[in-house]
């Protein structure tokens, strides 16, 4: 029996997107946090004994700003060199060859695949064998395991890949492959990296992405960590998920249905906030919350906007003890409406109700304004719109329906109070 740790997508020292802004947040900690979270990583390796580690692709964020990121990264190595751990690293878009300019002497036992060709590292007391190819550029288009070699007779055999799979929303679809397509090779353990959301594509053999080690922004939310893989005499490895995550990203929807006022919705903001407090003991949260639902009390979270904001603010502060920070609140309540006087009335209320049902109904009809008339709007719009993590989609139709959904209550609203439909 022996135990090996699979992880990928590390983006050492990338930054926690925009968090560090926020009066009270702990500014080191979120700095250090991709650090925090490695040197977790090597601790485990280290208490587990393991035989081996695998870094899947994207080890770092992008080309060294300075030799700081790879002086902290040869000194974790030599921790785990002085522990006898191998490590076996494949680079990813990230990392890869052409964009990495800087470089430093790495300890022994720290092996880098080629990014020209497949190649092999044999661990031989174990009878293991680890296939990988690091990319030569960040954007690689063909399959890489198509040129992998087969499985080696006798050897536990293992394949690294950074890759998109079969495609993964919003990740670029970078050296695409297929799980018949792994299959084929005839290894035991297929050691994935570039999606950051923990995923098994295959159970016999083995296909996972592990997921990245640290949430960086409100997409990458949950426990962010690693695997622990034990290989036991019968040759079928057992995954068991480990965080390392040392700040964790949360979306906190709130329902404010029926609610009476302002108060009321901070409320029951309060018992989702706790319960997620008590999911999470100990650990540092963001989150991210979005009240919904048909209440009165839509007029007053409105237009008292700033207020109810940092109403939630405090409130998480207290309830805390300043150990969650909320990233953004979005308010998507509604004034309620009733369903008869929207099918009862005439007007400028029918003609837009009309208009909303044809979306809704011919989704096609939406695709076809996205990519006739906004597509062109899109392009214009300065970067900081459409790019991060809450960007402006206007081009894509699910965006479209979406902000849609929300829009629709408003304006009938509007239209009501004002009784343009007399």
């Amino acid at each position: 029996m022996f135990k090996f740790i699979h992880a990928a997508d590390i983006h050492l020292d990338s930054p926690l997107h925009k968090l560090d802004v926020y009066e009270g947040a702990p500014v080191d900690q979120i700095r250090q946090a991709t650090r925090a979270a490695f040197e977790n990583l090597v601790r485990l390796a280290i208490d587990q004994q393991v035989s081996f580690v695998l870094l899947s692709g994207d080890l770092y964020d992008g080309d060294w700003k300075d030799y700081n990121t790879g002086l902290y990264f040869v000194s974790q190595m030599r921790r785990l060199r002085d522990a006898q751990i191998p490590v076996l690293i494949i680079a990813g878009n990230h990392d890869a060859a052409s964009k990495i300019t800087k470089n430093l002497k790495l300890p022994k036992g720290v092996t880098i695949f080629s990014s020209n060709t497949p190649e092999t590292v044999q661990l031989s007391h174990m009878g293991v064998a680890v296939h990988g190819q690091s990319f030569a550029s960040p954007s690689i288009k063909k399959d890489l395991s198509a040129d992998y070699p087969p499985a080696q007779p006798g050897c536990f055999n293992i394949g690294m890949l950074h890759t998109c799979a079969t495609g993964k929303e919003g990740h670029a679809p970078y050296a695409p492959c297929s799980p018949d397509g792994l299959k084929s090779k005839g290894y035991d353990y297929w050691a994935l990296g570039h999606v950051h959301k923990r995923e098994t594509l295959n159970k016999d053999p083995v296909i996972i992405f592990p997921g990245n080690i640290q949430g960086r922004h409100i997409r990458e939310t949950g426990a962010k960590g690693c695997l622990l893989v034990t290989v036991p005499e019968n040759g079928k490895p057992k995954t068991e998920f480990i965080p390392l995550d040392v700040i964790r990203w949360f979306g906190l929807p709130v329902d404010a249905s029926g609610a009476d006022s302002g108060y009321e919705v901070i409320e029951r903001f309060k018992t989702g906030l706790d319960d997620l407090i008590n999911l999470n003991p100990g650990m540092p949260l963001v989150v991210r919350v979005i009240l919904s639902g048909d209440t009165v009390a839509h007029k007053d979270l409105v237009f008292s906007m700033e207020r109810w904001k940092n109403e939630i603010r405090a409130t998480a502060a207290d309830i805390s003890q300043e150990n969650v920070w909320v990233e953004k609140i979005k308010i998507h309540t509604r004034l309620p409406v009733s369903k008869t006087a929207l099918e009862t009335a005439d007007g400028p209320i029918r003609e837009l109700t009309a208009v909303f049902d044809e979306f809704r109904d011919h989704p096609e009809s939406l695709s076809l304004l996205a990519a006739e008339e906004l597509s062109a709007l899109e392009a214009k719009l300065p970067p900081e719109l459409i790019e991060g993590d809450d960007p402006l989609l206007i081009s894509d139709p699910e965006w479209l329906s979406a902000l849609l959904e929300q829009v629709k209550p408003m304006l009938m609203q509007r239209l009501m109070q004002k009784g343009v439909s007399e």
